[in-house]
């Protein structure tokens, strides 16, 4: 895969350990957005299919990493922060989301699980009910009398839309015969006739039409005024319960029975089975039969039918052990494959961008599509294997599209009866179309890639859209449309450029101010913001670089390990490919891997590169990484950490040391002051009692740092 590819495209086992985390990051925050949008603000910002897909691949980059979960992973969360608007109600009994199922394997990997974790290899019944696409909503009632109404929320804590749930005519508001305390939890929905007809009576009216039922279904019930919530057509299926003064029954499809005696309306999809593969039949005709419900439903949730197993089975941190989702496939479209245009980035990679005739998938018109690199087009996956049946891809080919993780359109498959006669194998360009450079592939790498350099116009405008990136310079009225403008026009080759900028087209004949979208004003704020930036951190400079392999988070482990310019400077520019001292320092900062390292001693043993770097730097006061704390006892200290850690995770114990001061290194030298060794710690504790270094447990490593 190419360095150039961006990260949500790279496939999970090929991503480093730096850049898993910069992954992670972005999904928490994408994830958080979606999630906000969703359950918050009723507007979705991507389908359901998309949003799955990017916890699907936030889940596997977690199981290869363990130790980068955040504290913040959408994996641990449940929905999204109450509204403002509404007062707070906190659950009795948590709300919990489902994990997920896509293929049939993965629920025969659940029954498996269930019957391994109770040891139970006989009989086992599961109930199978439709996954309505609503709202979640948990009725209260004490004593027969609905008390209050809340929406999810967060799980722990959901907005308080009682008086909304009152006008909703399928919500009784006396049970009779119900326990004291009885907590009824299910789905708010509106049917596709009644949504059609509101969104119908509103454009008549000239007001907001809703994109889907769930959006209007959602909208409906968090109405600050239930009047209006009256006057929309809303239903509630009943499903599930939370606290409870008496049990309901000792099955799930007996608990459903006696919701439904108690007057709630529940699903007559709903069966109970004892055989997979009758289970996943149901599935089945349920998927086939999903545009003739009269609603909306992504899926069908099979839960373990004894009440007494569930119990036994319990929850992980979220969701439960003894129910899943199995979701509908994403949405997929045919269309025709038009042509292949090549894009140049930033370190040279060519990257193939399929240009389709456009057509709607999940609601959105698609007419482009990542084809990834040769190999790919040709029907190989990143290990050689096939993919696609082995079928190519070819121009004029009818393929299908899919959108994957935050909807990046995909090709999946090939319509072979559909191909032209007269066609060829698509075949990569062995010259860059930018500059006409040699395009190379060298060996072990995916992609190939022009050999021009900075001549070649494609990587140095990326490479100075990059430059003032937000996570980089991040300046003010200077994006990448401005750059590449002042690119073609011969304002600025190189970053340097930008901080010469005021002293060329400041005055004279030839000023900003004067061109075309500029006026004074705005020419001036540009040159404010671009002195602003003369002061820049060590790390955000690292990164501005644009060299292969170093990411954000590699950066500030770059600056955290050097502290300041002139060493890091000096320690690349010493630095010689596999041998020396400046080498194995460079090595033995804990996440800097060979990989990265060759890439870094590269870009500063080049001479244009080198040269333009030397002129950039000139321009800027580059300030230190923060200095260590000077009372602590690790202050200034290199720590290697090895064996198994107990009471907390390897990521937590460098963490915690960094922030102490600590410098965290990978292996242990003659710079190490101190072994923290857990149970199983092997060659580096031998080595560090031959070189002398001071040794310590977890528990004497807690105790050193006050935290035992």
């Amino acid at each position: 895969m190419s360095a150039d590819t961006p990260l949500d495209q790279v496939n999970v086992e090929a991503l480093t350990r730096d850049q898993a985390a910069v992954e992670l990051a972005r999904l928490a925050a994408v994830l958080m957005q979606a999630n906000t949008a969703y359950h918050t603000a009723d507007a979705p910002v991507m389908d359901d299919a998309s949003f799955d897909a990017l916890k699907r691949r936030n889940a596997a980059i977690e199981h290869r990493f363990p130790n980068l979960k955040r504290a913040d992973t959408p994996t641990d969360q449940v929905g999204a922060a109450p509204s403002d608007g509404f007062g707070k109600i906190t659950h009795a009994v948590r709300m919990m989301s489902l994990s997920n199922g896509f293929e049939d394997a993965d629920i025969r990997e659940f029954d498996a699980s269930v019957r391994k974790y109770l040891a139970a290899p006989g009989e086992i019944a599961y109930t199978a009910e439709p996954k309505i696409d609503g709202l979640s909503l948990s009725l209260r009632y004490e004593n027969g009398i609905l008390m209050h109404a809340a929406t999810r929320g967060d799980g722990a804590v959901g907005e308080n839309v009682t008086a909304n749930a009152r006008k909703i005519t399928s919500i009784p508001q006396l049970i009779d015969g119900a326990p004291d305390v009885l907590e009824v939890r299910g789905e708010v929905y509106m049917t596709h006739a009644d949504f059609a007809a509101l969104n119908a009576r509103h454009a008549e009216r000239g007001g907001k039409t809703f994109a889907n039922p769930r959006n209007a279904a959602a909208g409906s019930l968090r109405q600050l005024d239930a009047e209006i919530t009256r006057a929309r057509p809303l239903a509630f299926f009943a499903y599930a319960w939370g606290e409870l003064s008496a049990p309901l029954a000792d099955t799930q499809m007996g608990a459903i029975a006696q919701l439904s005696a108690f007057g709630f309306a529940t699903n007559p999809l709903t069966q109970r089975f004892t055989d997979l593969a009758q289970m996943l039949d149901h599935y089945r005709q349920i998927e086939a039969a999903r545009a003739t419900l009269g609603y909306d439903i992504d899926g069908v949730v099979y839960k373990v039918d004894r009440l007494d197993l569930q119990r036994r089975l319990g929850f992980r941190s979220t969701t439960p052990r003894w129910a899943i989702a199995h979701k509908f496939p994403a949405e997929l479209a045919w269309t025709r494959l038009e042509g292949i245009d090549i894009q140049v980035g930033r370190t040279g990679a060519l990257s193939p961008v399929a240009r389709l005739s456009p057509v709607t998938v999940g609601g959105v018109v698609v007419s482009n599509a990542t084809l990834h690199n040769e190999d790919y087009i040709a029907g190989y996956d990143s290990k050689g294997e096939t993919i696609r049946g082995g079928k190519d891809i070819r121009i004029g080919d009818w393929v299908q599209v899919y959108r994957a993780g935050d909807v990046i359109p995909k090709i999946a498959d090939v319509d072979l009866s559909k191909r032209p006669e007269v066609t060829t194998p698509f075949e990569m360009p062995v010259s860059c179309p930018e500059c006409g450079s040699d395009a190379i592939r060298e060996e072990g790498d995916a992609v190939r890639r022009c050999s021009g350099g900075m001549i070649c116009p494609a990587q140095a405008v990326e490479k100075l859209k990059h430059f003032v990136s937000r996570g980089a310079f991040d300046i003010e009225g200077l994006g990448a449309k401005q750059v590449e403008q002042f690119y073609h026009d011969g304002w600025v080759r190189e970053p340097a450029d930008i901080f010469t900028l005021r002293d060329r087209f400041g005055s004279g004949l030839q000023q900003l101010k004067n061109r075309e979208g500029w006026g004074a004003k705005s020419a001036a704020n540009l040159f404010d913001a671009i002195d602003e930036k003369r002061t820049i951190p060590l790390a955000k400079l690292i990164f501005a670089l644009g060299i292969r392999h170093v990411g954000e988070n590699s950066a500030t482990l770059l600056a955290t390990s050097y502290g300041a310019w002139d060493t890091f400077e000096a320690a690349m520019t010493h630095a010689e490919l596999g041998r020396g001292a400046a080498w194995a320092e460079l090595l033995d900062i804990d996440g800097v891997g060979a990989v990265m390292a060759g890439s870094l001693v590269a870009a500063f043993h080049q001479e244009r590169e080198r040269a333009s770097i030397d002129r950039l730097v000139a321009h800027l006061s580059v300030i230190n990484a923060e200095s260590p704390t000077s009372d602590s006892p690790v202050s200034g200290k290199t720590v290697v950490f090895t064996g198994s850690l107990e009471k907390m995770t390897r990521a937590e114990a460098k963490a915690r040391a960094e922030s102490l001061g600590a410098k965290v290194a990978g292996s242990v030298s003659k710079k190490t002051d101190l072994l923290v060794a857990g149970p199983g710690a092997g060659s580096k504790e031998k080595k560090a009692a031959e070189l002398g270094v001071a040794t310590l447990d977890e528990d004497g490593w807690l105790a050193l740092i006050g935290d035992a």
